[in-house]
């Protein structure tokens, strides 16, 4: 049976950050996108996503979406074939990156959420190459979302546990991507990443900043299909 897809989208966004992989993969097994707004906890995240996942599926979460993909693994690992992590991080918030982001929690509240999107992901976190088109579609989908569901992922962010030691869990194939030039989680995080993953694979797509999905469709498309066909035994 062919392996279902679960795709985690990131801080602010939605199925439309991965848009342009869903019809390629769709061609080839199920496909989903799962809402990750669902909570002010990753854990809870987590806990409310699992009930309405395939029985078993592999997972690819960007940013955010990561952080709950590496909760699912961490509680259900047997459900889990494979993970792909994508413009992330296993570590918890730092005490000053958490105060910032109290900043632009009050912020979004005062009623200047589109300031604060601005500061979620600036703009030069993504590759100079198409960098107002790709940033303007964040905006979009921030917009969309509105700013509680924006404070719930903050708030979820903020309380993330540190998750090195489910890293080093993996028994799964695992793929890392990241952008070269993303200055959110950069390239250097993802090689720490892939130290702790036992066999882990690590793409680093050139040109390419803090959303890969949308920067460079194709390269990323072909990056998850060809580690999909892989074996699911590791040599």
């Amino acid at each position: 049976m062919t392996e279902p897809m679960v795709l985690l989208p990131g801080i602010l966004s939605d199925i439309r950050l991965f848009l342009p992989q869903l019809t390629a993969l769709g061609r080839e097994r199920p496909v989903m996108v799962a809402p990750t707004c669902q909570g002010e906890r990753i854990d809870e995240i987590a806990s409310n996503l699992l009930p309405g996942l395939p029985p078993k599926f592999a997972l690819a979460g960007h940013g955010f979406g990561g952080m709950v993909a590496m909760e699912i693994l961490r509680r259900a690992p047997e459900r889990v074939t494979r993970v792909a992590l994508i413009s992330t991080s296993p570590l918890p918030e730092t005490p000053q990156d958490s105060a910032e982001r109290e900043l632009r929690i009050v912020g979004a509240r005062a009623g200047r959420f589109e300031d604060i999107l601005a500061k979620e992901v600036p703009m030069d976190a993504i590759g100079a190459a198409h960098r107002k088109d790709i940033w303007g579609k964040l905006q979009t989908m921030g917009k969309a979302g509105g700013a509680e569901t924006y404070v719930r992922q903050c708030r979820a962010m903020q309380r993330r546990r540190d998750q090195q030691s489910t890293l080093r869990r993996i028994k799964q194939p695992a793929l890392l991507i990241c952008g070269a030039e993303d200055t959110v989680f950069p390239v250097k995080r993802h090689e720490f990443m892939a130290q702790l993953i036992p066999y882990a694979q690590l793409a680093v797509l050139p040109g390419v900043g803090h959303l890969p999905s949308l920067e460079a469709p194709a390269a990323f498309g072909e990056t998850l299909r060809t580690w999909m066909k892989q074996p699911l035994v590791l040599q």
